[in-house]
């Protein structure tokens, strides 16, 4: 499988609650071994994009200044916010 410390890089759940999330929402699912995605697939740039235009912050204008260059948590080529969850 993947690197890391025994997690699962190819499918996870988390859960949320408030803060403009939609209250009983389910999106996407795994494999019958919970161990891949296999439907409604997401990076975790659309993650931090949601929290952030739940926050009302911009995903794409937000930077931080890093190794010489300005950078994005949603990097260079931007990430959409994951709708089906939000309020």
């Amino acid at each position: 499988m993947g690197t890391g410390r025994d997690h699962n890089a190819y499918g996870f759940t988390m859960w949320m609650a408030g803060g403009g999330i939609k209250g009983g929402t389910t999106v996407g699912a795994t494999d019958e071994l919970g161990a891949a995605a296999v439907e409604d697939r997401f990076h975790v740039k659309n993650l931090h994009a949601t929290i952030l235009a739940l926050m009302g912050i911009d995903p794409d204008r937000l930077t931080y200044f890093y190794g010489g260059l300005d950078q994005k948590l949603v990097g260079v080529e931007g990430a959409e916010p994951i709708r089906q969850i939000m309020a």
